[in-house]
């Protein structure tokens, strides 16, 4: 294994292959963007941390006015809990004795509200925090339109009420995610099939408040939706995550934040036009489509097997490209490379400013 370390101010390019870089003026200038237009926009921003896993990350954006996290998963949750980070919700169900009793331990550490949307699965939240003379926060997902999970509109009031019944639940609000919109191309249909999902959410709050009860939260919004979702009257906080590297397909719709993340990897053969680079689907994904290549211009990634990405040349200006030259990659999908590293190697104009461990990544437990 290695467990090389780096000192501040190494040359990226003297950094071992494959690795994640992140430019921390990028990112750092994409969290203060995304912090000034919410707060412009009288919303706040609890960012997703699926994305980055990390809580360097994550006090960064705290540290900017956000008002605590989102993760993905349980496992994020307890690094995140662990690395200081005070306030998480988990916007997803948590389901089973034993998930259930790991987050009565880590609400002990942080603050973690879930989702819900299961008359068992309060039944089980609420024992066990009552059991152990606690209170958990929950927020009820409502389906927006993703037909994943979430309560309908014609039952979110009795569901409600049913919460508010439970000795160990504290009902804080709703949730909606509008993650079948956020990647359309078209802006104006971006924006009404945005708003048509975020018309179920605002038609739940009403209904909730209608029948009594107070919905102090009410969260939504991916990256791709962020200056749609915030618009709208009712919405009151943020959970956009890939805004802090952005993905290389997001950049394909908009360019509000800039892309601060790089796969570097090396050229490990050479023969005509073709090249071959040390990264493969053990490090990279495809999910979202093959990376490209961001640094040297006139390169064309082909293919990708376990272990090797081949490439084409097609310009004449790379032909002087050897055995041993870096190559820099984008992830069409941030979040599902970056779950395949160890490290991030965050550096400022070319030089380390240190590595971060990603101690989220495989957390998906």
């Amino acid at each position: 294994m290695n467990n090389k370390k780096y000192i501040k101010g190494t040359k990226i390019s003297d950094i071992d292959t494959p690795s994640i870089l992140v430019d921390l003026d990028i990112a750092e200038n994409n969290i203060k963007k995304m912090q000034t237009f919410a707060d412009e926009n009288n919303v706040s921003m609890r960012p997703h941390s699926k994305t980055n896993k990390s809580p360097y990350w994550a006090k960064k954006q705290i540290d900017q006015g956000a008002i605590g996290i989102c993760c993905a998963k349980l496992g994020e949750a307890e690094e995140m809990a662990s690395g200081g980070v005070k306030e998480i919700l988990i916007p997803n169900q948590i389901v089973g004795k034993s998930k259930i009793q790991r987050l009565v331990e880590v609400n002990k550490i942080s603050k973690v509200m879930v989702a819900v949307e299961n008359e068992d699965n309060i039944e089980e939240l609420s024992e066990a925090f009552e059991n152990n003379s606690l209170k958990l926060g929950v927020i009820i997902e409502v389906n927006v339109g993703m037909d994943r999970c979430g309560v309908e509109l014609d039952e979110i009031v009795e569901f409600t009420n049913k919460i508010n019944q439970k000795k160990g639940l504290s009902f804080e609000g709703i949730m909606g995610y509008e993650g079948h919109t956020v990647n359309i191309d078209n802006y104006e249909d971006r924006v009404n099939e945005t708003n048509k999902a975020m018309n179920k959410l605002i038609k739940a709050k009403n209904l909730i408040e209608e029948s009594g009860v107070e919905v102090r939260i009410v969260s939504a919004s991916g990256t791709g939706t962020y200056n749609i979702t915030s618009k709208i009257d009712g919405i009151t906080e943020l959970q956009c995550g890939s805004y802090i590297f952005m993905d290389g397909n997001y950049l394909k719709i908009f360019d509000d934040f800039q892309p601060a993340l790089t796969l570097m990897c090396t050229v490990v053969s050479r023969r005509d036009n073709r090249i071959v680079i040390d990264c493969g689907l053990k490090s990279v994904s495809m999910d979202q489509g093959l990376p490209e290549v961001v640094s040297p211009k006139g390169i064309k990634l082909v293919g990708l097997s376990e272990e090797h990405c081949k490439c084409i040349i097609e310009t004449e200006e790379e032909n002087e490209l050897r055995v041993g030259d870096k190559i820099f990659l984008r992830p069409m999908h941030s979040d599902t490379t970056i779950n395949l590293h160890d490290d991030y190697f965050v550096h400022r104009n070319g030089l380390l400013e240190e590595s971060v461990p990603i101690v989220g990544r495989g957390k998906f437990k």
